[in-house]
């Protein structure tokens, strides 16, 4: 998230309101490769999109604030981060859920 927050700054956007997140961009790609490797989850529910939208302007604003120089900057992001979870499904906790989605 950090890197991308940081690419952006780096190609001269400014205003965090400006950055857009759609289904098809490379960090929704790198996230969906990295936490559903297997592809056990076909379709990436439209809210993972604005989390990961709104992540990214938190980092984006902390690091153009230069609150990156301070330690544990991370942690009020992960506070607004945490306003956003959604309860997790129950099928998802049960012992037997991966060998449902074959």
């Amino acid at each position: 998230m950090e890197k991308y927050a940081r690419q952006h700054l780096s190609e001269g956007q400014k205003n965090p309101d400006e950055i857009n997140v759609n289904m098809e961009a490379e960090i929704i790609r790198a996230l969906n490769l990295h936490y559903n490797r297997n592809n056990h989850l076909e379709q990436i529910p439209e809210h993972f999109r604005y989390v990961v939208e709104q992540t990214l302007k938190e980092f984006f604003k902390a690091i153009q604030e230069q609150k990156d120089s301070e330690q544990s900057w991370k942690k009020a992001i992960y506070k607004v981060i945490a306003r956003l979870d959604e309860q997790v499904p129950e099928y998802f906790k049960s012992p037997t859920f991966l060998e449902q989605l074959e």
